[in-house]
């Protein structure tokens, strides 16, 4: 079936979204992944069809998506109803001939891969953790990394929205040009996406090598040259000492092609051994390392999906800034080392390239993502933010939409020029703005 046939036919004010865990709600809906919040909906509705969904959107006077729960803020949260896309999860559609695929937006990352791999495509990139759902990371713009390689989001083609009356909308880029852009990243604020087309690729191989303590001053000057190093490269430090804990290398391999790992990258040593990020924590959780050549969703993301990345006990933030402006952003946490390490587990560092997607982090810019694990020190944690953000001020820093931060919406408008364009467009979609909640409403969308 072709794509177009099967889409026809079908400041501190955002830290008050964030508060810590509340008592459960009376109608228990649970919490998030990392137990840190406690959603305070109502109702849990989930839908097993389009339909189902259709009739449930209709009949609600305030509702909002969840998807697999890891969100740290309360992006997802609603007072009355909360509609789970977990049940919508089958893929729809392979077109071998367009190299796209039709799934439900419940589908998780891992269980599409392995389908896509066995019908020998791929998807171009992911997340550290391949649990998390389709449509929830392409909301967010997550992503993973590599200098070439879009967030989650670019490779979308096509949507199917469930609007605010129950209508089901079909959302392309051939029939609207002009808003296609603004509909992808969409912060749950249009509707529920019921399915979506994405572009894929054939199959191919990854390998995985890491480097441990590379100094700061080897990196200076030679950022992209080492982030360029690979397909994907991620950094891991705690912002300890002058150098970066750990850099991971994932390569394409070429059928029949070995890549041997120097044993000295950039001042750092090859490491002998499966490494967590977090260097004390046993690696048994992570995907195949040192060099051994994979399908690619067996390396692209950290951690496998058989296993739970973690407990969950921790807390996540993510800035945004210019590629351009990295090593001076990085040189300005490591400046607060003393200050924030004693709360962090790990940070990571990745690159994602620019896109034209209206509220993406990397919106019109190549970006350098600085992402925060912390300990589950709520006050700790949120007092360290604000700081973070007047450090990364000069580089017009941008949040991850689904983690902790405290830039006010007024602040936000500044640094993305569609902004406007974007609550106009939640408006047309969303008339009496049904899908809106507390943290919509802080930001001004």
């Amino acid at each position: 079936m072709k794509k177009r046939t099967f889409l026809k036919s079908s400041s501190l004010a955002i830290a008050s979204s964030m508060l810590p865990i509340p008592p459960l709600h009376q109608h228990h809906i649970g919490t998030n992944w990392s137990g840190n919040l406690h959603y305070s909906a109502k109702r849990l509705l989930q839908p097993r069809s389009v339909e189902e969904a259709q009739d449930m959107i209709s009949k609600s006077s305030r509702i909002r998506t969840l998807g697999t729960r890891h969100c740290f803020n309360k992006i997802a949260d609603c007072q009355e109803d909360m509609i789970s896309s977990k049940e919508l999860n089958q893929v729809l559609d392979l077109d071998v001939s367009t190299q796209t695929v039709t799934v439900e937006a419940g589908i998780r990352y891992g269980e599409l891969s392995q389908y896509l791999h066995d019908q020998g495509f791929a998807v171009h990139n992911l997340a550290s953790l391949p649990h998390i759902s389709v449509a929830g990371a392409v909301a967010t713009a997550t992503h993973g990394s590599g200098i070439l390689n879009g967030n989650l989001a670019t490779p979308v083609v096509g949507m199917e929205i469930i609007r605010a009356d129950g209508e089901v909308v079909s959302v392309t880029p051939e029939d609207q040009p002009d808003t296609f852009a603004g509909s992808v990243v969409n912060l749950g604020a249009l509707g529920l996406v019921a399915k979506m087309i994405l572009q894929i690729e054939p199959t191919f191989m990854v390998q995985q090598d890491i480097y441990r303590n590379v100094p700061l001053q080897e990196i200076e000057g030679h950022f992209d040259e080492v982030m360029g190093s690979g397909y994907s490269v991620s950094f891991f430090t705690d912002w300890t000492a002058d150098s970066v804990n750990q850099i991971w290398i994932k390569r394409r391999v070429t059928d029949g092609e070995e890549i041997k790992a120097d044993s000295e990258f950039f001042g750092g040593k090859l490491a002998d051994r499966n490494m967590h990020p977090i260097d004390d924590i046993s690696p048994e959780n992570c995907t195949e390392q040192m060099g051994v050549p994979g399908p690619s969703h067996h390396r692209l993301p950290h951690f496998k999906l058989d296993f739970t990345p973690s407990s969950g006990a921790e807390l996540q933030s993510e800035y945004f800034v210019p590629r351009e402006n990295a090593f001076a952003a990085m040189m300005k946490i490591q400046e607060m080392g003393p200050m924030i390490s004693p709360h962090l587990f790990i940070s990571e560092i990745r690159t994602i390239a620019a896109d034209n997607l209206w509220m993406s982090t990397a919106y019109e810019r190549d970006a350098v993502a600085i992402h925060f694990t912390w300990k589950p020190e709520w006050d700790a944690v949120m007092g360290l933010l604000p700081k973070i953000e007047e450090a990364l001020a000069p580089y017009d820093v941008r949040p991850h939409w689904g983690k902790l931060f405290t830039l006010s919406g007024e602040t936000l408008a500044s640094r993305y020029s569609r902004w406007d364009d974007f609550k106009a467009l939640a408006r047309d979609f969303d008339p009496d703005r049904k899908f809106q909640n507390d943290f919509l409403a802080e930001l001004g969308i």
